[in-house]
């Protein structure tokens, strides 16, 4: 009885899928995306204020690096499992990597930890008035099919490149400025590190799998390749990387930990402040603050079209139904995660690692959301997961999501560069927004040049232009500096 209700309650029957495979697929989800825990205290945290990787504000202050794992995976597991609930669709929610990379490096030196994540919570709130609105719902319901298609295959494109990245398949070239190639194969041309073997056995394992249809092949694949990992570590000794050994693991370690559990350190619960316009030019300030909105406005409606599409969600007219709910819970996530000294959270393409194993309803994301709650007492332990095991993953999901770009006409030139523009920003330049912003841009000037300006959406000219200035905020702080 309880299984029917449950059933109902999440459409997982009307939706072609069962209560098997959503709890399947939220635990992959999970799996492909819990390095968040132990990569964002990297990035706004840190270990002491006189070590060599603090990051401090303006102040001299830092984010202890226990606490921002703690409240990482509060915030994720809450975010994820409310989205679940009240939008139905299997996107999970964590702290935004572009986000907390501008907090650290941009907005830190300039104002205190608290006065930033007050920042992260008056985008989130400014991004909810859109909502609320229906301005951010119209936005997304504006964007045209063949748009909508080169979105989520650039985002294919991109989980690709950052499971390479995340494997050292793909590295940077030490000496890239007296070259003309930025990155190669592994460590001089060749695979020359255990953990990324691992990564290519676990990469073919888990496509032999998909491609003999195993029930769970992306879980199974996650699973052997760690325990492959476990194995290898015992006989190789490769290490961790920390930064100074290249060919140790890059995230999570493949080995038993001292310890299981512990209780998590929520200090930074509540610990935000808006005093940042007392302190920082207001000019500068709403310029710092329009990036922030921008970059966490179209990173979200850029994922759930992606993700929408692939999960086959999205309806003949084009449209994500009750999409207003789905964005109204992510702006939910810019306010907590400010709140939380976690960051800005938002929908994560991972998501599509438990899609592809058949997760199409919000009981995935619960199940996500439980295991990013335990994971605030079981770190520890998951951290024994490593990263190069879950890239793998990521990488059978972009070959996956590659498959939308038949439904882009690449002999319409004036769709076809903006399509293109929009499948290869995105991973070139490590960002959603960014790759979303140069095909809207292009799209609305081919469209006026080729006598068809009446076939763009209003909406898409006050983007385009909104975009231009994102693109120019550079040169705009320069000439008001």
């Amino acid at each position: 009885m309880a299984t029917s209700r449950i059933d109902r309650f999440f459409k997982i029957t009307e939706r072609g899928s069962t209560t098997g495979r959503e709890v399947r697929g939220g635990l992959v989800t999970f799996v492909t995306m819990a390095y968040i825990v132990v990569l964002n205290p990297l990035i706004i945290g840190s270990f002491a204020a006189d070590g060599p990787s603090a990051h401090r504000d303006v102040l001299g202050n830092i984010l202890p690096v226990d606490q921002v794992a703690a409240v990482t995976a509060l915030v994720a597991g809450v975010l994820t499992i409310l989205f679940g609930v009240v939008a139905n669709y299997p996107f999970a929610l964590a702290t935004g990597l572009g986000i907390n990379s501008f907090l650290a490096v941009t907005l830190a030196p300039q104002m205190s930890w608290p006065e930033a994540m007050g920042l992260v919570v008056l985008n989130g709130l400014v991004v909810m008035v859109l909502v609320l609105t229906g301005v951010r719902t119209a936005v997304f319901n504006a964007v045209p099919q063949p748009l909508k298609a080169a979105i989520a295959v650039g985002i294919g494109l991109f989980i690709t490149l950052i499971g390479l990245v995340d494997a050292g398949f793909v590295r940077r070239i030490p000496d890239a400025a007296n070259t003309t190639v930025p990155v190669g194969l592994g460590i001089s041309g060749s695979i020359a590190s255990w953990p990324t073997l691992v990564f290519c056995v676990g990469l073919l394992v888990t496509g032999i799998l998909v491609v003999k249809r195993v029930k769970g092949a992306i879980l199974i694949g996650v699973l052997f390749t760690t325990v492959f990992a476990i194995v290898l570590e015992a006989i190789v000794k490769a290490g961790p990387s920390l930064g100074v050994n290249p060919k140790g693991w890059n995230l999570g370690y493949p080995a038993m930990p001292d310890q299981v559990a512990g209780l998590p350190d929520l200090s930074l619960l509540g610990e935000f402040s808006f005093g940042a316009w007392s302190r920082v030019p207001a000019l500068t300030l709403c310029l710092l603050l329009f990036t922030l909105i921008l970059t966490d406005f179209f990173d979200s409606v850029g994922t759930m079209t992606g993700l929408g599409k692939e999960a086959g969600l999205i309806g003949k007219d084009g449209q994500l139904p009750g999409v207003g709910k789905a964005l109204f819970v992510d702006s939910v996530g810019a306010v907590a995660g400010g709140a939380a000294s976690s960051s800005s959270n938002t929908v994560y393409i991972e998501s599509a690692s438990g899609i592809a194993e058949g997760a199409r309803t919000g009981l995935a994301n619960v199940v996500t959301g439980l295991l990013f709650i335990a994971a605030m007492f079981f770190t520890p332990l998951y951290q024994v997961v490593p990263v190069e095991a879950a890239a793998a993953a990521l990488v059978i999901v972009g070959v996956l999501m590659m498959a939308q770009i038949k439904e882009i006409d690449f002999t319409d030139f004036s769709l076809a560069l903006p399509a293109f523009l929009t499948i290869v920003v995105m991973p070139f330049t490590y960002s959603i927004a960014n790759g979303i912003g140069a095909g809207f841009v292009s799209f609305v000037v081919l469209r006026v040049v080729s006598g068809r300006a009446r076939t763009v959406h209003p909406l898409l000219w006050v983007i385009a232009a909104a975009f231009v200035a994102f693109f120019a905020v550079g040169p705009i702080q320069s000439a008001i500096g």
